[in-house]
């Protein structure tokens, strides 16, 4: 995702549908903000990755990553050496982590234990989403402007290796979800489509429209129920997907600026930054709907989850009336923040 600040945008849903925690009558468990980490200095921010195992928060400011321990906020590492990053994936048996730098189009390596930076491995510019697919044993960055995915071995050797061939994806891609079996989901946010990988042949196999929803960016995907859940922009949805033939099960209206969904025992969430987080849930076999929408804070668009504690962590800061010369407002020197929201029942 190239955009890192947000702009000022109208919130078209009823106002009454964006009241904290409002939720319809006998939901039992709510979401509600339980703290915010005000971590502070400068950069941007996009994809934020829980280690649940560990009790930490990775977060990319655009130059270098924070190591975040999860309970009080407090930092512990800082990875330097990234131009304009976007997301982190994690493999604990090699011991190592990769963050994707779109502007460098490359992919950091470094160690899960010391944090130090072991290489990097060149990709193409607009590298993106990451993930770590366990069926390939792969992981995978996506790239935007080259329109592949870059399949990347975690015990590749960082002064010499290379990523393995790419997979063309024939489209602009943004993020990406693995069912652990075999099959990768990528969004492409140009063609309003769904690219299926075959993770063991890297190959395409499937190409899935997304309407009623357009302009698909964040997802999830409940590998369980073989549900996939899509953050759409234009028009403004939550599109729930059969991943197993691409049947569209709902599509469901969410706030604007959607760039994260997430999953988490049964409840999807798709962040926006017009400062609102949809809550999905089915509701009866088949069926889906948004059970709440809780108030957030402007720019809060992405989203970590942590499956151990049913904690989400959303990244954005304080915003002054200052515009850039794009007409975004600017953020507050120093006032980057991370929200925690907490189920409730």
């Amino acid at each position: 995702m190239k955009t890192f600040f947000v702009a000022a945008l109208l919130v078209t849903a009823p106002l009454s549908a964006f009241a904290e925690g409002a939720t319809p009558a006998g939901q039992a468990t709510t979401y509600r903000v339980t703290g915010v980490f005000h971590v502070g200095g400068d950069g941007g921010w996009d994809y934020v990755t829980v280690d649940s195992a560990h009790g930490l928060l990775f977060v990319p400011r655009s130059s270098h990553t924070l190591v975040l321990e999860v309970a009080t906020g407090k930092t512990i590492a800082d990875i330097p050496g990234q131009k304009r990053n976007h997301g982190v994936a994690l493999v604990p048996s090699a011991g190592r982590g990769f963050i994707s730098d779109g502007q460098d189009g490359s992919v950091v390596v470094f160690d899960l234990k010391t944090y130090a930076v072991l290489g990097k491995i060149k990709v193409e510019p607009d590298a993106d989403g990451i993930i770590y697919d366990a069926a390939s044993g792969k992981v995978l960055v996506v790239s935007g402007d080259g329109q592949a995915l870059y399949p990347i071995s975690p015990d590749v050797d960082t002064k010499s290796g290379k990523a393995d061939p790419k997979v063309d994806l024939g489209g602009k891609a943004e993020f990406l979800a693995s069912d652990g079996k075999g099959r990768v989901y990528v969004n492409l946010v140009d063609k309003d489509q769904v690219a299926v990988v075959d993770s063991k042949t890297m190959k395409v196999v499937a190409l899935w429209p997304t309407a009623p929803g357009g302009a698909p960016t964040g997802m999830a995907i409940d590998p369980a129920q073989r549900r996939l859940f899509i953050g759409c922009r234009k028009p403004q949805k939550l599109v729930v997907m059969n991943a197993d033939d691409g049947k569209v099960l709902a599509a469901l209206p969410i706030g604007d600026g959607v760039d994260a969904a997430g999953f988490d025992d049964g409840t999807a969430f798709a962040s926006c930054r017009d400062g609102s987080l949809a809550v999905v849930r089915e509701t009866k076999p088949g069926q889906f709907a948004i059970v709440q929408t809780v108030r957030t804070q402007l720019g809060a668009r992405t989203l970590g989850v942590d499956t151990q504690t049913h904690t989400l962590y959303l990244p954005t800061a304080e915003f002054g009336k200052e515009a850039d010369p794009r007409g975004r407002p600017i953020p507050k020197p120093g006032s980057f923040l991370i929200l925690r929201l907490s189920a409730k029942s």
